[in-house]
């Protein structure tokens, strides 16, 4: 392994600071989240301040990590996927406690996948990290005020519970597609630079 593969690989451990130890609780309040939605509606409020508190904390961890320079490569990885994680368990839940369209969570699931897959084989075969933009932040947003609209809204109309969630699932689309594009110009930089 040459020096700068190990810088790489350095460069990606933890860091115990405020925004990586924030993203850790987000990540271990996950579990608690989906036991207290699967028993939907006795715990719906408790459910829903726990829900908030995740999504709050998202923000506080980048507000700390941007504000006191304590931006790391661990957290610009790990905080994206702790953020699929939370929507796939979350739409996942409420889907199988019948809250959600089945569309969505589907949706969530393939797009996220496909990009942790194309994500994984940029860092692998290219060394290209992929954080995450301006188009998926905002896809983050609106997944999120879809979801907090469930936590209120009644049962039927049902289809209002397909509309909160396409400007969610267009913004995906947009930031799949832009991510999509960045990387490969990134690839043919680094390839015209290597010849």
């Amino acid at each position: 392994m040459s020096e700068e593969e190990k810088n790489k690989k350095e460069n990606l451990k933890f860091v115990p600071n405020v925004p990586n130890i924030l993203t850790l609780v987000r990540l271990i309040a996950i579990v608690p989240l989906v036991i207290l939605l699967s028993q939907w509606p006795e715990y719906r409020t408790i459910s829903f301040i726990l829900f908030l508190s995740i999504w709050l904390t998202d923000m506080l961890d980048g507000y700390i990590a941007r504000t006191y320079n304590q931006i790391t490569d661990f957290g610009k990885l790990f905080d994206p996927l702790v953020d699929k994680l939370f929507q796939i368990s979350v739409a996942v839940t409420m889907a199988a406690i019948g809250r959600l369209p089945i569309w969505v969570p589907i949706f969530i699931v393939c797009r996220e996948t496909l990009m942790i897959a194309g994500g994984y084989l940029l860092l692998k075969n290219y060394e290209v990290v992929v954080y995450s933009d301006i188009f998926g932040k905002l896809a983050t947003i609106f997944y999120v005020i879809g979801f907090t609209l469930l936590f209120f809204i009644p049962d039927e109309p049902g289809w209002l519970r397909h509309v909160i969630f396409i400007p969610g699932a267009l913004l995906s689309i947009i930031a799949t597609l832009n991510y999509a594009r960045k990387n490969i110009d990134n690839i043919k930089e680094r390839r015209t630079s290597t010849v």
